[in-house]
């Protein structure tokens, strides 16, 4: 376990509750958001989707079924990778429920939320659904701040060069000095890294409820490797798997890097007020039905971190309303293609690291 991750997990516990509307009214004193937050309101369009939420759970559900009864009628081949292609793409889409459970897009007690998490996070995907709500709530707050944000904190890249003046290992030099090259190809780890972060959580006992917790996630992993096992063969099972969780973390991780990674990074120095900092440091992709679906409705990620318990069918909606009202104010309301959003994100990362580069060669000479 790395440093970064040791930090996140020593944060205190908190409530698994992402909804930041409240506290954003209260940090908007003097600035525009009180007049968006009541058209958007007026508009209705933080009001729950039930209808839209019920059929997406289900046909999710349906088809991570579908796809574990091709598994078994299948049997031991290598066509089975196909599957796992298949189950990879529903893992996402199942971890995408999950964030909109814990945003209160889907419901708003406590109680049923809670539940719909742990049968998203902990039963279908075998992560912890508080750890993720707490690490995801702390991003919330402070978006693509160097210091506070925990997507930034525990990447191996780095977003400013003043990061290469830290400590580090050769192996973190070496990602540093090639991060756009390697950067969306790391996400592959990321699957297995959330199921490491998700164990040491709970055997630090870091989430509420660990015993329920790690019972859960247990079943999960029990079924899950007694259906691998049981059907291929070794050398099956173990591509199986790859190809699985591997491609669950690319996906996973090329739908959330467009949203922050290449956008202004925030420092201790600096001083945003609410909106200003949710809106400057997000990336929207422009949408289109398909899009809307791939991404989880986080291609509209202004909308999101401004509004975060509105459901996702509406972010579509309200984006012509908050650029309106972002453009009346003067806050960059950053929109491009996907192709162009990936294309920021490995420029920014190649000029942060050539930047760097001097720094990371007075390191090795110190």
């Amino acid at each position: 376990m790395t440093a970064p991750y040791e930090r996140l997990l020593a944060t205190p516990r908190t409530d698994p509750v992402a909804e930041s509307d409240t506290s954003a009214a209260k940090a908007a004193s003097g600035s525009p958001f009180p007049a968006l937050q009541r058209e958007i309101k007026a508009a209705g369009l933080i009001d729950l989707r039930t209808r839209y939420y019920t059929g997406k759970i289900m046909l999710t559900i349906l088809m991570l079924a579908v796809g574990w009864v091709a598994f078994f009628l299948i049997g031991s081949s290598w066509w089975q990778l196909l599957v796992g292609v298949w189950l990879a793409f529903w893992y996402v889409q199942t971890g995408l429920l999950g964030h909109d459970v814990g945003h209160h897009q889907v419901a708003r007690t406590k109680k049923t939320m809670e539940w719909l998490g742990y049968l998203h996070g902990n039963l279908l995907l075998g992560a912890s659904y508080e750890w993720w709500i707490n690490h995801h709530n702390r991003h919330h707050s402070n978006p693509n701040h160097i210091h506070k944000d925990p997507d930034l904190v525990r990447r191996k890249a780095i977003f400013l060069a003043e990061q290469a003046d830290q400590p580090m290992s050769r192996a973190r030099a070496f990602i540093i000095r090639h991060q756009e090259k390697i950067f969306f190809p790391m996400a592959i780890l990321e699957s297995l890294g959330l199921r490491v972060v998700s164990a040491r959580a709970i055997a630090l006992r870091t989430v509420r409820r660990p015993v329920l917790e790690g019972s859960i996630i247990a079943l999960h992993f029990v079924l899950y490797f007694a259906a691998v096992f049981s059907v291929l063969t070794i050398p099956q099972a173990i591509a199986f798997i790859a190809v699985h969780h591997g491609l669950t973390g690319l996906y996973g991780g090329m739908i959330f890097a467009p949203n922050h990674k290449g956008m202004p990074v925030r420092s201790e120095e600096e001083s945003m007020d609410w909106m200003t900092r949710q809106v400057v440091t997000a990336r929207n992709i422009r949408g289109n039905p398909i899009v809307d679906y791939v991404y989880g409705g986080l291609n509209y990620q202004v909308e999101h971190h401004l509004f975060p318990s509105m459901p996702m069918p509406n972010l579509a909606k309200a984006a012509p309303i908050v650029k309106r009202h972002c453009e009346a104010a003067g806050l960059s309301y950053h929109e491009t293609s996907i192709i162009g959003s990936y294309t920021e994100i490995v420029v920014y990362l190649y000029k942060v690291s050539r930047e760097a580069r001097p720094r990371l060669l007075a390191g090795r000479s110190r």
